[in-house]
């Protein structure tokens, strides 16, 4: 009983305290699960070609494609990033990012973030995007750092998750039956629709909150990922330890012919043929000429767990390294795989709905803990009243 006490002590503490950043986060990761499906309907105009291109025609250099994307900014303003999609009536995003990770709020923290959205077989740019003020970028800051840039913001989301965890898991102490009587179980298993307002609360909190439980303990696993790289370095040799299996990691590397002066056009053709299933290529480029063109495959649709990953020397045009899914360790494995774990792409449109409703429901259970508490503060201060009116009678 003492115990017990304890634990609801712990549970309605840690929820007033993160209460809050948890209904942000979670409603954020609401929106957040679908932006990719949600992005192409309400803006094809920068995501789709305006005009049909032929089977037959071929994309433009890369290496002109980004002059053509640094032409459209501000000077100073460089692309960063290039998102390909190889279907023809996709267009390429080039982007520009530069932050400052000692800003304080969102409006310093990006010094400039643009989105430059070209058709490749054209070299014609459709649209150019002030990424800082696009919806769903702002929905994604205030899901990682609540606006408040990352130093600040990403540290109080960091441990709101943390203590989130441990609300999970305390609550699950406080849900568990005393006695496993059909009765009970019937009331920690279902809700009663037709019970009274403070009685329907509760069973939205106690309920939900049980069956969200797997969910909700990995969104929080996941975000901690996220949140503290030593977190993630620590799942990822603890989960490498368990895996006994040996990896090939010895690859032969092919030589790349280089067809012209520029090594990063070279590298991407390369990548092009032989990939040409993958669903999407990034490229980060480097500003250090000592620093190799970084190309990511993604085989998979919206999901970044099934990978190629190569790294091509500046100078040379040849891979220096190649790293992929396949031949990773299980600790490797899970966290290449933890955007698709904390947002459900992993199973696909089906886990992503289930996720969906998940955090829907996360982001229920702060306010029905909220009123599970004021109701209980407003009976305390009544019958602390009550006392205090019956001392008073019985002292005259």
């Amino acid at each position: 009983m003492i115990l017990k006490k304890q634990i609801l002590w712990l549970h309605k503490w840690l929820g007033l305290i993160s209460g809050i950043v948890i209904l942000i986060v979670s409603l954020t990761g609401c929106i957040y699960v679908f932006q990719d499906e949600l992005k192409l309907v309400v803006y094809p105009e920068k995501y789709f070609i305006s005009h049909p291109t032929p089977e037959t025609k071929s994309t433009i250099a890369l290496s002109k494609l980004i002059a053509v994307a640094e032409k459209n900014l501000n000077p100073g303003e460089k692309i960063s990033r290039v998102d390909i999609f190889p279907q023809k009536n996709r267009t390429w995003v080039f982007r520009a990012t530069k932050t400052n990770k000692k800003a304080f709020f969102y409006t310093d923290y990006f010094t400039y973030n643009k989105r430059v959205f070209i058709n490749p077989y054209l070299g014609t740019v459709q649209q150019i995007e002030n990424t800082k003020t696009e919806f769903f970028q702002i929905v994604l800051q205030l899901h990682m750092n609540l606006l408040l840039g990352k130093k600040y913001g990403h540290l109080i989301i960091g441990f709101s998750t943390l203590f989130f965890s441990l609300i999970c898991i305390s609550g699950f102490f406080l849900w568990w039956p005393k006695k496993w009587k059909p009765k009970n179980i019937k009331q920690h298993f279902s809700i009663k629709f037709s019970a009274k307002p403070k009685r329907l609360n509760y069973d939205l909190h106690n309920v939900l909150g049980f069956y969200v439980l797997p969910w909700a303990l990995l969104f929080c696993f996941t975000g901690l990922v996220f949140a503290f790289p030593v977190f993630k370095k620590g799942v990822n040799n603890s989960l490498n330890t368990l895996d006994t299996k040996k990896k090939n990691t010895i690859v032969q590397l092919d030589s790349i012919p280089q067809k012209t002066t520029n090594t990063l056009d070279n590298g991407l053709f390369y990548v092009l043929s032989k990939h040409a299933q993958a669903d999407q290529y990034s490229i980060r480029l480097q500003e250090e000429k000592s620093e190799p063109h970084d190309i990511q495959v993604r085989l998979d649709k919206n999901r970044t767990g099934n990978f190629y990953r190569y790294y091509f020397d500046q100078k040379s045009g040849q891979i220096d390294s190649m790293k992929t899914s396949e031949n990773l360790q299980l600790g490797g494995k899970i966290t290449s795989m933890n955007y698709d774990l904390h947002t459900g792409t992993f199973g696909g449109l089906t886990t992503k709905f289930l996720a969906f409703f998940a955090a829907l429901i996360c982001a229920s259970l702060p306010v029905t803990g909220f009123i599970i508490w004021l109701n209980k503060s407003k009976k305390e201060r009544k019958n602390n009243k009550l006392k205090k009116e019956a001392a008073s009678t019985l002292s005259f």
